[in-house]
């Protein structure tokens, strides 16, 4: 494989990255919200849910009195596409420590039919405002150093890994070797998927951008000898902290796939070794 590319250095800042502009709303009246999804953050012709999750959370943000996600629990109901898209907010509680509030996007089909894509029940917060106290057995995963790690651009003679999409461009994604092996077509049998991650253009990680990470990898019924697109049924991710500058590691597992459907557990660490971020989400898979 093709020598492994260091962390991307500091580029575009928060507010002025494809990531920003890609979740940008523009408020119509109050407590509803334009955006355009983007084609760049789509996974074969579907957009993906973590960035589906970065913009309701955006628009939550504008819509909410604190301005940070504590938890956001999302259902996603139809496929979204890219293309203009509706998000109407509404304000369920407003606490002094935290507000929670409530989303639905929305797009539509060409004869005008309105088709609610996803629907979002949310709490934000103020991340700065917690306390120091960290009382955990949670450790960050163990990675091989990135120059050991592998991202679609090593693929062998120029070929994309398999399942790459148009998301791939945007992020910056070293695979641990030993979670690979679907990529080589040897997969491991075990569910689980580990990965250095920030976005291609340098911007640093926030609040938003951790809710694109807990859905960014790929998925890891690959691992388990599966293929095919795998779609969110129901996502709940925790926001612990802003994280501090550097790449971040993300880790998923999954225990248990039944039915046609698996769980992914993530977590996400930042380069101060603090757990920043974990999600646990429902998915389908499509057995053989």
């Amino acid at each position: 494989m093709a020598e492994t590319a260091a962390a991307p250095t500091a580029g575009a800042t928060i507010g002025d990255s494809e990531f920003d502009r890609d979740t940008a709303v523009t408020l119509r009246e109050p407590g509803v919200y334009d955006t355009d999804l983007s084609a760049g953050w789509t996974i074969i012709n579907a957009v993906n849910g973590g960035y589906l999750l970065a913009v309701v959370g955006r628009a939550l943000a504008h819509a909410l009195p604190h301005a940070d996600p504590f938890t956001v629990s999302a259902h996603y109901l139809t496929a979204s596409e890219p293309g203009p898209a509706v998000i109407r907010t509404e304000t369920v509680r407003d606490g002094r420590g935290l507000s929670t509030g409530q989303a639905s996007l929305v797009q539509y089909e060409p004869d005008g039919t309105e088709v609610e894509r996803l629907r979002v029940l949310a709490s934000y917060g103020d991340l700065d405002a917690l306390p120091d106290d960290v009382r955990t057995t949670a450790v960050p995963p163990a990675l091989p150093p990135v120059e050991h790690c592998f991202g679609p651009d090593d693929a062998p003679d120029d070929r994309p890994l398999p399942g790459s999409s148009a998301i791939v461009e945007r992020l910056w994604l070293k695979l641990d070797p030993a979670t690979l092996g679907w990529a080589l077509g040897q997969p491991s049998g075990k569910g689980e998927m580990r990965a250095w991650f920030g976005l291609a253009d340098g911007r640093p990680a926030d609040p938003l951008a951790l809710l694109l990470a807990v859905d960014a990898l790929p998925p890891t019924a690959f691992e388990m000898g599966l293929s095919g697109w795998v779609p969110t049924v129901e996502l709940t991710a925790h926001v612990r902290a802003r994280p501090a500058p550097g790449p971040l590691r993300v880790a998923i597992t999954t225990r248990n796939l039944a039915g046609g459907f698996l769980e992914e557990d993530a977590e996400v660490w930042d380069s101060a070794d603090r757990l920043v971020a974990q999600s646990r989400q429902l998915a389908r898979v499509r057995l053989r």
